[in-house]
């Protein structure tokens, strides 16, 4: 963990394009909440084969006319070359200079992966069409990416993002910090250098968590479950046991050393803010 003690802490919170004229003016009323507390940018996921690729940049458009610095996301998957390029030409032409460069999924129902089958692929042509206009970030995976078949397996594809010209990395989120904390040693065993920042997901809801879990690979500890399960239809024991656990989580993260926190905030800011205020993050 020493190299992650060097850099700048760096706190970031994740949105998604909304889909109605509700879910837009939803998502402003939570950004404008969440940009009172001034994090370093705002991120905007990319839908599945780029299925949310105006929305995506209207979003982030809407956020830098906020005055605010905003990250879009931007998936391979099913993207050809050229759709790829005349998407980085569109986001350098209006101003951004920071992306979220991801493999990314099928939409469902597809076939066929594109031009690029990984992220550090994709990571190469970014740089290949646009040379060092943008500070990009990639994906990290502390309890081994799904598709991978083991650690070492694992931090081979990460480093792969990193030499392909990665600036810092963002985590799928965890909640046993251990697994953070041993997967940067061994990156730094292998001798990558740059922010590995936690992902973090507050606990709204026990059902859906575990769909999402169980989709991205990110373990859920048994004790955390059981006590989840035992609470059943009684949802502000499970957000009051859930602020509990992830406020424990990013404080034991941040006294070792990680270089900020990157929250997915599900666009509702009541338990990113809970937790930003628990670990007192506009002091530091």
């Amino acid at each position: 963990m020493q190299s992650q003690q060097r850099y700048p802490k760096v706190f970031s919170f994740e949105f998604f394009p909304p889909k109605t004229p509700e879910g837009a003016e939803k998502l402003r009323h939570t950004r404008r909440q969440l940009a009172q507390l001034k994090p370093a940018f705002f991120s905007v996921t990319y839908g599945a084969g780029g299925t949310t690729r105006e929305r995506t940049l209207e979003t982030v458009l809407e956020i830098q006319r906020d005055g605010h610095p905003a990250a879009p996301h931007l998936s391979c998957i099913g993207s050809t070359r050229e759709h790829l390029a005349e998407v980085l030409k569109q986001y350098q032409a209006h101003g951004i200079r920071h992306l979220v460069a991801l493999r990314g999924d099928l939409p469902s129902g597809t076939y066929g992966g594109g031009a690029f089958r990984y992220a550090n692929e994709l990571v190469e042509f970014i740089r290949e069409q646009t040379g060092d206009h943008f500070y990009i970030e990639v994906a990290a995976y502390p309890e081994v990416h799904p598709q991978s078949r083991s650690m070492q397996e694992n931090i081979q594809h990460f480093k792969r993002k990193v030499e392909a010209g990665a600036n810092a990395a963002i985590t799928q989120y965890f909640y046993n910090p251990d697994a953070y904390f041993s997967f940067v040693e061994e990156c730094e065993a292998v001798g990558l250098d740059l922010p590995i920042v936690p992902g973090v997901m507050p606990i709204a809801n026990f059902s859906q968590l575990s769909r999402f879990s169980e989709a991205c690979g990110a373990e859920i500890p048994r004790w955390i479950r059981m006590k989840m399960q035992g609470y059943g239809d009684d949802t502000a024991s499970i957000k009051a046991f859930g602020l509990d656990v992830v406020t424990q989580l990013c404080d034991r993260l941040l006294s070792a050393g990680a270089p900020g926190l990157h929250f997915y905030t599900m666009n509702s800011a009541g338990l990113t803010s809970v937790i930003w205020d628990r670990l007192h993050l506009s002091e530091r």
